[in-house]
């Protein structure tokens, strides 16, 4: 059975807690890894080593930093395929969907490359006699990020490269669940020249994530998961003094109006609901219907995810795999089994689903909910699974309203032909990301990701310019120097003595 230990200090590092946790093909069923599960002290072990490279790394030149994340893209490019394949290995994704995370990641790498812009600082000259004001950025120190099972190569590339770029060392705390990414993500960095201690892999479980939210010398947090564990990090961490983004759940609404192209919002429903099966914080999990189209949205809907060919991530063929675990799929499957009796429409059942040749792999069909109520458990919870639910309201600003109601403010679409609609909605909807006739709005890594409400916990969204400032923070200057022609006696500058 495969062995996946930590990455400490530049090298692997074996586990010593005596604690392991099995890593599921979910295709098949069958447990193929064993993980290490850290104990506070190997925790400890990796933050003094991120500490010790601080020492240099944090005080390297820009263009030497640049320079190994050049490097490293270079080499994350040629190694795609490779990272991929351990993630369908080991989350179950399709191929097409793991290259595609691995693509999102790398935009983040390239934001980093040229983090030199995002580092200037600002100057202001003679606000009082012979005064200037500079304003700079410095690193925090030992960062560490929290990751989920869900995209276990994107995310956290969405945070080390940035974190090192501004001159921090990194721990890395990715998901049990799917931990062999984000060590071939450690080993190709080393490979494009990071030193020894920059970036640390260290697995585990709570114990792990406790001892790094309470670890004295663990500056900033970063955080993806659920919600409850969100707040949590977020009131831990803070706790402890640390700076925090905490990125929760969400429930991803998309408004259909009217007047909107229903095959391209039918297109948008499916993919944006059931790609990655479901198990990403940006799916739409809920679309509003409004006025008379609902039927023949729905209809729409369900002649498209009919056609879906489930199957498992290295086949080809297949569009949508399993689920990351059995005790997951059976979870989200209450939610289409418990729909009818809390006054939903089954459209579609998955429920029944089973893949000929791999019988005890996490398999769930794609499930369709119509006339879904506001108060039902499958609209209030984040499934994450392939499960669509559907809601009818009369008018724009019932949806809307509806739509505002949500604890969740993470990511909305609108689908329709009218500027003046959508101009209102991006106004008037409260969700951190927005898309108009786009129905996933994730931002390209130079803009920001996060949502509002309790789908963030902390005050910087992730990547972007507020990645940048989530690293780094601000420190002022205030300089008086003397004229030279000011000089003392028999001290000869060079400059006239003309006052």
């Amino acid at each position: 059975m495969k062995t996946v230990n930590h990455w400490i200090g530049g090298k692997t590092v074996e586990g010593a807690s005596g604690n392991w946790g099995p890593v599921t093909d979910p295709a098949t069923g069958a447990v193929t890894t064993q993980v290490a599960l850290a104990s506070p002290e190997e925790v400890d072990a990796a933050v003094t080593a991120a500490k010790a490279a601080y020492g240099t790394w944090g005080t390297s030149s820009l263009s030497a930093r640049t320079g190994v994340l050049f490097a490293y893209r270079a080499l994350l490019d040629a190694h795609r395929n490779e990272i991929a394949a351990l993630i369908t290995a080991e989350h179950g994704k399709v191929h097409s969907d793991a290259l595609g995370e691995v693509a999102r990641g790398l935009e983040i790498v390239e934001l980093a490359c040229g983090i030199t812009t995002q580092l200037k600082g600002e100057l202001s000259t003679q606000v009082s006699q012979r005064v200037d004001v500079s304003s700079i950025r410095q690193p925090l120190g030992v960062v560490a990020g929290i990751t989920p099972f869900n995209f276990p190569a994107m995310v956290p590339m969405w945070m080390f490269p940035l974190a090192i770029a501004c001159g921090n060392t990194f721990v890395l705390k990715p998901s049990e669940k799917d931990p062999s990414a984000a060590n071939l993500l450690a080993e190709l960095a080393a490979e494009a020249g990071l030193p020894d201690g920059v970036l640390n892999v260290v697995h585990g479980d709570k114990v792990a994530v406790d001892s790094l939210l309470t670890h004295p010398d663990v500056a900033a947090v970063s955080f993806v998961g659920s919600t409850p564990i969100a707040r949590y990090i977020h009131a831990t961490a803070s706790a402890n003094g640390k700076r925090v983004q905490a990125l929760g759940g969400a429930k991803n609404h998309m408004l259909v109006l009217p007047d909107a192209d229903l095959d391209a919002a039918a297109d948008a429903a499916v993919s944006a609901a059931y790609g990655s099966a479901g198990e990403r914080c940006m799916a739409i999990s809920a679309v509003v219907a409004v006025g008379a189209i609902g039927d023949e949205l729905v209809d729409k809907i369900r002649e498209r995810a009919e056609k879906i060919k489930i199957g498992p991530g290295t086949d080809p063929a297949s569009e949508m795999g399993p689920l990351i675990t059995a005790a997951h799929r059976d979870k989200v499957a209450s939610y289409v089994t418990g729909a009818a009796a809390q006054g939903a429409e089954v459209v579609l059942d998955g429920t029944g689903l089973r893949v000929d040749g791999y019988e005890d792999g996490h398999w769930i069909g794609l499930s369709l909910l119509d006339h879904v109520s506001t108060d039902s458990d499958a609209y209030r919870d984040e499934i994450f699974g392939p499960v669509l639910c559907v809601l009818r309201t009369e008018t724009y600003d019932e949806g809307v309203a509806l739509m505002n109601a949500s604890p969740f403010g993470n990511g909305t679409a609108i689908f329709t032909r009218d500027g003046g609609a959508a101009r209102r909605f991006q106004l008037e909807i409260e969700a951190g990301m927005v898309g108009v006739n786009v129905p996933i709005p994730v931002p390209v890594g130079y803009h920001s990701f996060g949502g509002w409400k309790d789908s963030l916990f902390g005050d910087h969204h992730i990547y972007g310019n507020d990645g940048v400032h989530f690293y780094t923070r601000g420190k002022v200057v205030t300089t008086r120097w003397p004229d030279p022609a000011d000089a003392p006696a028999g001290v000869d500058l060079g400059f006239p003595r003309n006052h």
